[in-house]
């Protein structure tokens, strides 16, 4: 005999108060509390590398940059999600009365695992193009020199891009800023079997 455990259904503040206990981080999907896979070390060194060349090339202007433990709410799809790098112009605007959840990125940027780019290219995604803020999304492909580029046109219409090799230039659209694969990819090891 098989038992069958009913799923629990949290609300938007129970999840955000388990949160703030838990000793990992966890997205929230419309009432479930989803587990985040860990980072690899490879995904950790492509984002840090994303993180820490942006400060330079826009310094002066008006954007701020985020790195890993702060947390989006997307509130059409009852989402809060942690991107690995995420991009503001002016000030950001929070959900709630604290400073760990914000609703107005300009630009997200993911690495891609194995275990989570179906995701990413799919659902996340929508989620994301929800947010009337939202211009550009850069998902990085942590095996592979391989970068995904989608830029909004107009309401329901992107373009996408994709580069592939090491030489390769990504330009953003949304902010003024360039940066080559193999600086984005700096230090890691491909050869590196990590789930």
């Amino acid at each position: 005999m098989v038992l069958q455990t009913e799923k629990r259904y949290y609300t938007p503040e129970e999840y955000l108060e388990l949160e703030e206990k838990a000793e990992y981080k966890n997205e929230y999907r419309d009432g479930e509390i989803i587990p985040m896979t860990g980072g690899t070390t490879n995904d950790n060194k492509i984002a840090g590398n994303c993180y820490k060349k942006f400060p330079v090339t826009v310094e002066g202007q008006d954007y701020e940059i985020y790195f890993g433990d702060v947390r989006l709410w997307i509130p059409r799809y009852r989402v809060y999600t942690y991107p690995d790098v995420m991009v503001v112009k002016g000030k950001p605007i929070y959900e709630g009365s604290g400073t760990t959840t914000i609703i107005n990125p300009l630009l997200i940027i993911e690495v891609l695992s194995n275990s989570t780019k179906n995701y990413d290219k799919t659902d996340k995604f929508k989620y994301y193009r929800s947010i009337p803020e939202f211009q550009e999304y850069i998902m990085i492909d942590q095996y592979s020199f391989t970068v995904e580029q989608f830029i909004k046109q107009a309401e329901g219409q992107w373009i996408f891009k994709e580069y592939e090799e090491e030489d390769a230039v990504l330009v953003l659209n949304s902010i003024d800023f360039q940066i080559a694969l193999r600086d984005i990819y700096e230090r890691v090891n491909f050869e590196l079997i990590e789930e």
